[in-house]
């Protein structure tokens, strides 16, 4: 083990025994890590990856002596909460995109039942899907102290979703006028939305297969990079000098922009908020 490697290790294994003794003692640690991972909530957790990715990078470096794959190593660690905040940003989108078509088909199936549009809203609030239970209590409780239009309009922002914007105004309306058109206005949006879910859905998976695909070339190039490291160490070494570190990143910067893009271009983007929304409360109003 070379000095440079048991520098490391001794300063890994201390930073690690000071970060125990304060999370014993409630001591808050780094309490600016949150800012380097805004998709993580707690701070906790945050200086958890900024350990994690620190220990990360002298660990490669003290086994490689490569600078490159030092920053590298710390750059991938850094970027996984965000790949996996991603991940779960559209998984929820696509659960509230279909619990707003339940709610809609609960208030539709309500109002058939001979039970005026209040009383279907509250009966629906009481049952609503999870993820959008929170809010519709908000909502039904609020019935009892304002207008109805009102209410809505307070739903609408909080839902903060375009697919609930239409059934918000479509409930506004007829809170305005005549109720009678509500029950299959409804029922057909709930379709609609539906049919966005399974657009979406066949989509996803389509962009799954080519995030699989890049995960074999990234593993396997990984795995490769390590045999040759440790069984025919020579075909490395010309990544020694200045100018194969220069090459390896950009090798490395080719992987990254590449991982880049995929997280980009594969992204469901929600469509913009319905504004008529924001204009029908304004006007009753």
């Amino acid at each position: 083990m070379t000095a440079l490697s048991a520098t490391l290790l001794g300063s890994c294994v201390g930073l690690g025994l000071l970060l125990v003794a304060a999370g014993l003692r409630g001591i808050e640690v780094l309490p600016g890590a949150q800012h380097f991972f805004p998709t993580v909530e707690r701070t906790e957790t945050a200086t958890a990856w900024l350990a994690a990715s620190v220990i990360a990078g002298l660990a490669v470096w003290a086994t490689t002596g490569w600078v490159v794959a030092a920053v590298l190593a710390v750059g991938a660690v850094a970027w996984a909460p965000r790949g996996i905040a991603a991940r779960a940003q559209q998984a929820v989108l696509l659960e509230r995109t279909e619990a707003v078509a339940s709610w809609a088909e609960m208030i539709r199936d309500n109002i058939a039942g001979s039970a005026g549009l209040e009383q279907a809203l509250v009966a629906s609030a009481s049952v609503a899907p999870a993820a959008i239970a929170p809010e519709l209590r908000r909502f039904s409780a609020r019935l009892e102290r304002m207008p109805t239009i009102d209410a809505l309009g307070r739903l609408g922002s909080e839902l903060d979703h375009p697919s609930a914007d239409l059934v918000v105004v479509a409930l506004a309306n007829a809170t305005r006028m005549e109720a009678r058109e509500l029950g299959p206005l409804l029922g057909r949006l709930a379709e609609t939305i539906r049919a966005d879910v399974r657009m979406r859905l066949r989509v996803e998976v389509g962009r799954a297969r080519i995030r699989t695909s890049a995960r074999i070339v990234i593993a396997t190039t990984m795995v490769t990079i390590a045999f040759l490291f440790v069984f025919s160490r020579q075909l490395l070494d010309a990544y020694e000098s200045p100018a194969g570190q220069a090459w390896l990143l950009v090798v490395a910067s080719v992987f990254a922009t590449g991982g880049w893009m995929l997280q980009r271009y594969g992204q469901l983007d929600a469509p913009q908020r319905f504004s008529a929304r924001t204009s029908t409360v304004r006007t009753e109003r």
